[in-house]
């Protein structure tokens, strides 16, 4: 029993530090505090990660060991609905570890692992929407010059990788609060699948815009239930399909 103990608390100042980082950003959180908020000493902090970026770097593990499996999954794209599934399960991903984007410059200009892994990180993601798009493609419901692919790609990597940082800028007091995770996600699958709407076909482009339109009435249902006025979404307005 007493060699599992170590594990046990090696777990435990890993989830503390992951809900502290995310709360209030690495830079603004120190081992002292972690200790603290677990009711341990720093030593016995130190004992187990002898140092703040071998903390960071053990929660990047895990980060990258989650990520790399989702990726996988973007062999079995097949359609919108799927692609959308996609999307919305890698923004809850990045979600959970939100501090390594809402700090992503700072973490690279101090810890050299995270400045090289996650340049894989962004190979691993422009692969993983190539595929995507080659599997809408081979279902016959996307069409795009082979020579567009890659910038197409790199477009949706760009989005995805610092979408949390513009909800950030919008509001800085609330954006990556627990309360706001919904519909940061949802806006941020949004907005990167968004992208893939001139190269669709017909059918599926509609498709898109009937998700996309589920999201905005229900984001506008939100932002107008307290506004005082009563029209809530009486007045939305359907979404117009430019290719009919």
């Amino acid at each position: 029993m007493a060699k599992k103990a170590p594990r046990r608390t090696a777990q435990r100042i890993l989830e503390a530090a992951l809900d502290l980082f995310n709360r209030f950003g690495e830079p603004n959180v120190s081992t002292t505090l972690v200790a603290g908020e677990l009711n341990i000493s720093p030593g016995n902090l130190y004992y187990h990660y002898p140092a703040k970026e071998e903390l960071i770097n053990k929660l990047y593990e895990g980060y990258e060991a989650e990520l790399n499996e989702l990726l996988h999954a973007s062999e079995g794209v097949n359609d919108v609905e799927d692609a959308w599934f996609f999307m919305h399960t890698l923004f809850e991903l990045i979600w959970r570890y939100r501090f390594l984007y809402r700090d992503l410059n700072d973490l690279l200009s101090k810890n050299r692992r995270l400045e090289t892994q996650f340049q894989l990180v962004l190979k691993n993601k422009a692969r993983a929407i190539r595929q995507l798009i080659a599997g809408l493609s081979r279902a016959g419901h996307l069409e795009i010059d082979v020579h567009e692919v890659d910038t197409l790609a790199q477009s949706m990597v760009v989005v995805l990788t610092y979408w949390l940082s513009y909800e950030y800028v919008r509001n800085p007091r609330e954006a990556l609060e627990p309360a706001h995770a919904q519909g940061a996600l949802m806006r941020g699958a949004h907005h990167t699948l968004h992208q893939l709407a001139p190269y669709l076909e017909r059918e599926q482009r509609r498709h898109l815009l009937t998700l996309s339109h589920a999201y905005n009435g229900e984001d506008a249902g939100q932002n107008s239930s307290g506004n005082g006025n009563g029209n809530g979404s009486n007045n939305a307005k359907p979404p117009v399909d430019m290719a009919v």
